[in-house]
């Protein structure tokens, strides 16, 4: 009678422990849910611990849940529990694939990779149908640097329908660093599926997708042809004009023959085909993208200028929308729309008024800007502005379209994970400087991520604050502010502290009345970070050539001189000296010519910083990591900064590619 009651109690105990273990599962998924807000997240989190633990004191013995409660610490951070609970769960149940998975992803987050696949291809062992292992394999070499066998696995897991973010994710990565040498079909596919999807930061795809266009057209062939009806029915390339800047000289002189074969047939017709309506209103865009520093011949200047002239008769005589969507999407492929005599006449519609297939070209040309002129009015800037040509104005730079996806997290949990800082006197809302924030990127990416922040993001060009500014109001986020270095520098002035500063691009050699390091010092109280980066200034010595030429005749900073300097390396091109400045994104914008040659870096601002960083008795240096975001050794990196400081003749950190976080000790 006792043993049949006492195997009654333990199967209701086991009955227990399994709907326990259910309902631990169901928020652990809720807890790493992307659409879920980061308070829910951690609300579920610490709903998955709670339930493990009552697992736990009824039986000791269930390795599932010691695995469970491995990923709820691994997910805080805690990756020394993570491992012991894991091994934990493998001493219960040798032959648990998903712990070693579970091995695999700890030591990703431990940055050992060859550990990590180790683990992995061990999960497989025991499940070949584990697609979380098998991902685990691609994200480990890619981690390695085994970009093209990390891609065939993304693939491979596309192709099983296991559309994860982090298979799009490591997608990204690896073409962006693949070389394409030959035409291929399957990878044309690929990118075509990149491109289309809302959530991936097509910017990365530039160079992955024009090695794919440059051997489907044969662009190394100079007897090559390009069909103009082929290329309007071309998904890759229109998507690719639409969502991409393509860094390769060959590309470019495809987009700048296609527009000039479109104009030419309008000129022979007198409009713009049905067929060519989404080709024309893509080279719009990609012109847009580049700040129109596509060559334009002396033909197609007087032709445009005749175009023009005809749109404002257009509006003039009160022709309807209709009429005239052709006409503009023809000029919007030589210049700006906001920028032409007919500019007030666009703005009698709203954007959502015109046909839906010209909105993002009209937003892009002439509404966007619109916004941005108004945004740029805030600054005492704008003045510096007003004696410019409109289309001399530099534009925003770099140019990208998407975010990157980044998980929810706050910064206290990254400061606590990644540094190993203790945050417990932090206040619930911490401050972010991000020093050269160039067109906000980086800083929207952590507004759009990071729960517990508010960023100031200080940039030198007016366009780049215009541009992140309307990008911010957009995306209704009202804890950023993206500001000039005089009100950064006033703010700072004025008493106010910052806990986190991270520095992207240096201030400019134009920029002398701003001190990096005296705002730095000023602006960090006890604890404060400071993230930077020593890397070598983005310079070649075609661009201190090409600033030589800028001295020596005293070229004005107008687009003309740009796009004549631009001409001459490209018909230079053959010749070494300018190869390095051509395999660069910077080159194909006017924006980022114009910063290369007209704002260059101040390399004595990170000089200057650097030595204030030398401090050991003001700084902490808590973390190095290398180009490849691998953690360094603190300590030899160390000893490299106080021998500098000290005047050692030993190597600098100033130029090695490195990521430094500077805690400041009082």
């Amino acid at each position: 009678m006792y043993a049949q009651h006492h195997s009654q109690v333990a199967q209701h105990d086991k009955a227990r422990v399994a709907r326990l273990l259910l309902e631990a599962n169901s928020a652990y998924s809720e807890s790493n849910h992307p659409q879920n807000s980061y308070a829910r997240r951690l609300e579920a989190r610490q709903e998955c611990r709670q339930l493990l633990e009552r697992i736990n004191g009824l039986t000791e013995s269930n390795a599932a849940a010691w695995g469970l409660l491995g990923r709820v610490e691994m997910d805080e951070g805690n990756l020394e529990k993570a491992q012991a609970l894991f091994e934990r769960s493998l001493s219960i149940d040798p032959e648990q694939a998903q712990q070693y998975t579970n091995l695999g992803y700890w030591a990703l987050a431990s940055e050992r990779p060859a550990l990590a696949e180790q683990y992995f291809l061990e999960a497989l062992e025991r499940d070949r149908q584990s697609a979380a292992a098998f991902c685990g394999v691609a994200h480990a070499k890619r981690r390695l640097g085994q970009f093209d066998v990390a891609y065939l696995h993304y693939r491979k897991l596309l192709q099983l329908d296991l559309n994860w973010p982090s298979v799009y994710s490591g997608m990204v990565t690896c073409a962006a660093n693949l070389q394409v040498d030959q035409a291929d079909q399957e990878l044309a596919y690929d990118a075509i599926t990149l491109l289309s999807r809302d959530d991936i930061p097509h910017q990365n795809l530039g160079g992955f997708v024009a090695g794919i266009l440059r051997q489907q057209y044969d662009l190394d062939n100079p007897n090559a042809q390009v069909f103009l009806e082929a290329a309007g029915q071309d998904e890759l390339l229109l998507l690719a004009l639409e969502k991409t800047l393509m860094p390769d000289m060959a590309i470019e002189n495809l987009v700048t023959l296609l527009r000039h074969a479109i104009l030419a047939e309008i000129a022979q017709t007198a409009e713009l085909r049905d067929e060519l309506h989404r080709l024309a209103g893509a080279i719009a865009l990609y012109a847009d993208r580049t700040g129109y520093a596509l060559l334009v011949g002396e033909d197609e200047a007087r032709l445009m200028e005749a175009i023009n002239d005809s749109i404002s008769a257009q509006f003039a005589m009160g022709e309807d929308m209709q009429s005239i969507a052709g006409s503009l999407m023809i000029s919007a492929m030589y210049g700006a729309l906001f920028h032409q005599s007919f500019a007030v006449d666009i703005g009698r519609w709203n954007l959502m008024e015109w046909p839906v297939g010209l909105q993002p070209l009209l937003a892009a040309s002439y509404y966007n800007r619109a916004t941005e002129e108004a945004i740029k009015q805030n600054f005492e800037e704008k003045l510096e502005e007003l004696p410019l040509d409109p289309a001399d104005v530099a534009q925003p730079w770099p140019t990208w379209q998407r975010l990157a996806p980044h998980p929810k997290s706050s910064l206290k949990t990254l400061m606590q994970s990644k540094l190993r800082l203790e945050t417990d006197g932090l206040p619930e809302t911490l401050r972010i400087m991000i020093c050269g924030a160039e067109s906000g990127q980086r800083a929207l990416e952590l507004a759009a991520s990071l729960n517990d922040v508010e960023i100031i993001a200080v940039d030198e060009s007016l366009s780049n604050i215009a541009r992140a500014a309307r990008t911010a109001q957009e995306m209704g986020m009202e804890h950023i502010v993206f500001w000039p270095w005089s009100l950064a520098s006033r703010f700072i002035s004025d008493g106010h502290k910052v806990h986190w500063i991270e520095l992207g691009r240096l201030p400019s050699t134009e920029l002398g009345q701003v001190s990096l390091a005296a705002m730095v010092n000023n602006a960090c109280d006890q604890g404060a970070i400071v993230h930077l980066h020593t890397g070598p200034i983005d310079e070649s010595p075609a661009d201190r050539q090409v600033r030589q030429l800028i001295a020596q005749h005293g070229l004005p900073q107008t687009s003309a001189t740009l796009r004549r300097l631009r001409r001459m390396v490209m018909e230079n091109a053959k010749e070494q000296s300018w190869s390095e400045l051509l395999s660069g994104s910077d080159f194909y914008g006017l924006g980022g010519c114009h910063n290369r040659w007209f704002r260059p870096e101040d390399t004595e601002q990170l000089r200057s910083l650097m030595g204030l960083m030398c401090n050991e008795v003001d700084w902490k240096l808590v973390r190095a990591q290398d180009s490849d975001g691998h953690a360094l050794a603190v300590a030899p990196v160390q000893r490299q900064l106080q021998a500098e400081a000290s005047g050692s003749d030993v190597q600098s950190v100033m130029g090695q590619p490195l990521t430094l976080y500077f805690m400041k000790r009082r």
